[in-house]
């Protein structure tokens, strides 16, 4: 047989590029490690990372099959699922890539007038019911940073529904508003607390590895199309993102991973800003400097397995604020948080040892001073 000449052979399909969304959060440092190192053209697959402005985004975006996967709050996956506010889509997660890295940061404003803690809060919002109401901002209403605001006000004694107002905001917006006097206080991942601190607008009573030990944060959220006619794929996906996890907790690596994020093109933030909650140090902006060693957690003491049991906890909890009607399925968790699939996909990763820090220079040259 004459072969083809080689103008008229056909081309070999190449992979389709995999778009995987993300936000300008210390926690996405996995994703930003993974495409930097080049952990995905390791495992055989082409990503794109897309920086995303909001989770309302990212939801939308996987919904309607704009995003492939996505870095996501835990909690946006009963969201997704059971059609609250989108289109009713069956998702899961085989992979935790975070534990822990939000606080709580309230205005200086608030300082300033008296306020040290969540009994001085109380006396100052209930004086403020009606138009004049405290205002607080969470990244997303399915989310842990919704149930550590609301745990942190009850615990206070104030009603998150009657004495307070509680506002969707943007991560990356939350600083601006917060100087700008429209919110006096908010929850949210990291930098944007930090930022807060380093720049005198606000102080931080609580965080999240203080208030709820151990918490699932943030997922890869897929949906079921996509792990079901793609599973080669997403488990070649899953392997690189948690080798990137394992090397975002070598403290070793922390410095050079505190000068990737900080570049511009992920953060955009002075590194010492990025670097002191990641090398276990966070500024409460009360003059205090606390040791943290847990501010964030990507990989060790199994932080990446998506627990059955810890999602069974966290559906509790978000039915028990109300975020979730009373008759969900007990179910759910398991078909949501799939271990199984977790298992299987690492128990096929090739023995990369990549828990050495790599030469970055050149990689991170563009953050701010």
């Amino acid at each position: 047989m004459t072969p083809l000449p080689p103008s008229l052979k056909i081309p070999t399909a190449r992979p389709r590029t995999l778009r995987l969304g993300y936000l300008a959060l210390t926690d996405a440092a996995p994703i930003v490690v993974a495409a930097e190192l080049g952990l995905f053209a390791r495992h055989g697959i082409a990503v794109e990372i897309q920086r995303e402005i909001g989770w309302a985004t990212i939801r939308e975006k996987i919904v309607y099959g704009e995003l492939d996967a996505a870095q996501a709050p835990a909690p946006m996956l009963w969201s997704a699922q059971l059609g609250i506010g989108c289109p009713p889509t069956p998702v899961l997660t085989a992979l935790v890539l975070s534990r822990h890295g939000n606080a709580l940061t309230l205005s200086r404003r608030l300082w300033d007038a008296g306020v040290r803690d969540g009994p001085s809060l109380r006396e100052f919002a209930r004086g403020r019911r009606g138009a004049d109401q405290l205002t607080f901002g969470v990244v997303f209403p399915f989310s842990s940073h919704h149930l550590l605001l609301r745990g942190w006000l009850q615990g206070a004694g104030l009603d998150p529904e009657r004495d307070v107002r509680i506002v969707v905001v943007p991560p990356a917006q939350m600083y601006r508003n917060l100087a700008a006097g429209t919110l006096d206080g908010f929850c949210s991942g990291d930098p944007w607390n930090s930022v807060a601190v380093a720049r005198g607008a606000g102080w931080c009573p609580t965080w999240s590895a203080a208030a709820d030990p151990g918490q699932m944060e943030k997922v890869l959220l897929v949906t079921h199309r996509f792990a079901e006619t793609r599973a080669a794929v997403h488990g070649a996906l899953v392997r690189a993102l948690a080798e990137a996890a394992a090397w975002c907790d070598v403290p070793a690596n922390r410095p050079l991973l505190a000068d990737l994020l900080a570049d511009r093109r992920h953060l955009n933030l002075p590194r010492s800003v990025v670097a002191a909650p990641l090398l276990g140090r966070f500024d409460d902006g009360t003059g205090r400097v606390e040791e943290a060693p847990d501010f964030f957690v990507f990989h060790r003491d199994g932080a990446g397995t998506p627990s059955v049991a810890k999602a069974a906890a966290l559906q509790q909890a978000l039915t028990s604020a109300g975020l979730l009607p009373r008759d969900t399925a007990p179910h759910l968790p398991r078909r949501l948080f799939r271990d199984d699939l977790h298992r299987d996909f690492l128990h096929t990763q090739p023995n990369h040892d990549i828990t050495t820090a790599p030469d970055l220079r050149g990689v991170a040259a563009h953050a701010p001073a």
